[in-house]
């Protein structure tokens, strides 16, 4: 899709064509963000730029289990926390320590696709659930697909793609259903978009409630540096395991090629770890976004946070769909690529002049779509 609308800003003009399709933060790091870099680099400071304990630098994970431990009421220590590759290599980190080959992780449906992946990087098996109409989890589905070789769950709240924020009372219910089982079964809290949430929605905190949790962050969409690659693993003091649980995290860190996280960054991040960008402006463009698409007809679950809008396709064909919308220079991702076909995601990175301007194209494809799908 980078491709196809580079193409096309080249063939048809950058103004005239509306991409929707990356989640790239709107604007720039924040100044507060850019002054402590700025602080770390001219400082200089004596083996700044070497190699520090596979897990990163202490100090470093004793701040942020410091601000874990004030928000769920947990004894975190720095000894809880590995700074990581952002989510991503996070998430690598705990997969590679917890599955054997053959093991089963719960994903819920529609999900960030590159999970797939990651499970298939350490020869796990990805196991679909399907959440309601609403894209909210159902327990009773999630009991269904466990087995003996469930060995984690992974949660994205708020959700790429749906922006949709898992309730208290779900995580409060997946805490009894996990403590009932007969064997381990480990909460993957994806908090990538936490501090992206909508209309003063407060977020559950997991750990907190579910005793078998471990929280994979990343400051990319938080701090809008997500080419920086920076983030942490957090493992439960609950977790009866945690020391087996963090030896073998810290040595995957290294053997899976990360080594450890960029460490100037990680001293950044000693300085600005709870700094947060205001949510208010992607509020704003959510709220225009959805008034535009559902005046105009579409049924759109309205998000409560992270940056996306999952609109359900006209026609069943969301691919097809998607080809129309190039048509009016839109470009959105079918929602195919995201387990849950017949709709399209849409990113809330553009400014709102970009949407105001591609809502006539909706609405021209949305009056062509029963031609599309008689293939006319």
């Amino acid at each position: 899709m980078f491709e196809i609308g580079d193409r096309m800003k080249r063939e048809r003009g950058e103004e005239n064509v509306f991409d929707f399709t990356l989640g790239n933060p709107a604007g720039e790091p924040p100044q507060e963000v850019i002054s402590a870099l700025r602080r770390v680099v001219e400082q200089n400071r004596p083996r700044s730029h070497a190699y520090m304990p596979n897990a990163g630098y202490p100090s470093v994970r004793g701040v942020i289990a410091e601000q874990l431990a004030k928000r769920t009421g947990l004894p975190y220590t720095a000894d809880h926390i590995l700074m990581t590759v952002g989510s991503s290599g996070a998430i690598n980190v705990v997969l590679k320590s917890l599955l054997d080959p053959g093991d089963e992780v719960i994903i819920l449906v529609p999900f960030f696709p590159e999970y797939q992946f990651y499970i298939e990087n350490h020869a796990g098996r990805m196991v679909l659930v399907e959440t309601d109409n609403e894209f909210r989890p159902d327990l009773a589905r999630i009991q269904a697909a466990i087995t003996a070789r469930t060995k984690a769950i992974i949660l994205n709240s708020p959700n790429n793609p749906t922006g949709v924020v898992y309730s208290a009372e779900f995580v409060r219910e997946l805490e009894t259903l996990i403590s009932s089982l007969d064997h381990p079964v480990t909460v993957i809290a994806d908090d990538t978009y936490r501090s992206l949430t909508f209309d003063g929605l407060t977020l559950p905190e997991v750990p907190a409630v579910v005793r078998r949790t471990v929280v994979t962050y990343s400051w990319s969409k938080a701090l809008a540096i997500p080419g920086e690659r920076i983030g942490y693993l957090a493992l439960s003091p609950r977790l009866p395991e945690v020391d087996a649980l963090r030896n073998a995290c810290t040595f995957a860190n290294r053997t899976l090629g990360f080594i450890n996280a960029p460490a100037i960054w990680q001293q950044v991040m000693m300085e600005v770890s709870d700094f947060k960008i205001d949510p208010g402006s992607y509020q704003e463009k959510r709220d225009l976004l959805w008034t535009g698409l559902t005046r105009l007809g579409y049924e759109v679950t309205k998000p409560q946070g992270a940056f996306y809008m999952f609109p359900k396709a006209p026609i069943p064909d969301d691919l097809a769909f998607v080809r129309s919308l190039m048509d009016d220079g839109i470009l959105a991702v079918p929602g195919a690529g995201f387990g849950r076909t017949g709709y399209m995601r849409l990113s809330l990175t553009v400014p709102p002049g970009t949407i105001e301007r591609a809502l006539p194209g909706f609405e021209r494809a949305l009056a062509r779509s029963s031609k599309i799908e008689n293939g006319k």
